[in-house]
């Protein structure tokens, strides 16, 4: 082989090795690392916030790859396929996020893996779970928005207060308000007047008041005296109550009933004129009968004490 051809041979196989390491260190650069393994998973977002290509992917803070690529998903063009690649041999569990979050106050984005807890690893192909990290904007509204409401609430108020304010400095308003007040303290004259006319009729009634109670007094001693005799009385009638209890009633009661039921048939049966009694109720034959003889009976009586020898006779021998 002559000088020439080496010379060649070297300056091809120079150029060979220069190419090589450009590619390798243009990837290094865009953190692709072309002599290690690489495994790919995929993550569907309705919003990226940001995301771009080779954006850091991180476990726990550490670098395990980078966004390979972002489009469109083909079947839902409303949500965006995010296209991971890990070059870290670390089991990925089947339930982990991907998380899009704010690497830095720039707002520069990157992807945190947050592992699950699955038994069941991911294998390459296979689309994660996501979520996204609420953006700085978002923060702030969040805090801001309950100090905007109030503040609405606040303005709502003092708006309500003027008007009421405007209200009573009203010329017709300030008239009742004076009016209200003058009819107040009109009705506090009145009770102090009330108040006085009380205590006159208090001092004046004063002995009058002292008697009453002194008889409140007494009646309540009597009753402290007699106590004896009331509790006596209540026993008695408590007795008295307990033996109506255990008497027979309303066997008492019925018998009643059934003499009154019999009263009341004889009564009907004499009214009808039946039996002897009906008989001389009804029939006046015996009434007058009786009558006369009566009479002779006063007449045979008066004749004996008009004419006694008539009647006696006296023998001495």
């Amino acid at each position: 082989m002559n000088l020439k051809n080496k010379s060649v041979y070297i300056i091809a196989l120079s150029f060979i090795i220069a190419l090589v390491l450009f590619i390798w260190g243009f990837n290094f650069l865009k953190g692709k690392d072309v002599f290690s393994k690489q495994r790919i998973f995929y993550a569907s977002y309705y919003e990226v916030g940001g995301l771009v290509k080779s954006n850091p992917v991180m476990i726990n803070g550490l670098r395990v790859g980078q966004v390979k690529d972002l489009y469109f998903h083909p079947d839902n063009q409303r949500s965006i396929l995010v296209e991971l690649s890990l070059n870290t041999t670390i089991p990925i569990p089947a339930n982990s996020i991907s998380r899009i979050f704010s690497s830095d106050l720039m707002g520069s984005k990157a992807i945190d893996l947050q592992l699950g807890d699955s038994d069941i690893m991911a294998i390459d192909g296979d689309t994660l779970q996501t979520s996204l990290e609420t953006s700085l904007k978002d923060e702030v509204n969040a805090q801001v928005a309950p100090l905007k409401n109030k503040a609405e609430d606040l303005l709502s108020s003092l708006d309500s207060l003027v008007m009421v304010i405007q209200t009573i400095l009203n010329e017709n308003a300030k008239q009742n308000i004076m009016s209200s007040l003058q009819n107040i303290s009109n009705t506090f004259k009145n009770l102090e007047n009330t108040t006085a006319n009380i205590d006159t009729m208090v001092v004046e009634e004063q002995n009058r008041i002292a008697s009453i109670l002194y008889n409140i007094e007494l009646i309540t001693r009597n009753f402290e005296k007699n106590s004896n005799e009331f509790n006596r009385i209540i026993g008695n009638m408590a007795t008295f109550s307990d033996s109506l209890v255990a008497s027979d009633l309303p066997g008492t009661v019925k018998k009643a009933d059934e003499t009154l039921a019999q009263l009341s048939a004889l009564l009907a049966t004499i009214n009808r004129g039946e039996g002897s009694l009906g008989m001389l109720v009804h029939n006046d034959t015996l009434y007058i009968e009786l009558e006369r003889t009566a009479a002779e009976m006063n007449k045979l009586l008066e004749d004996i004490r008009l004419n006694p020898k008539r009647y006696v006779k006296f023998s001495l021998f």
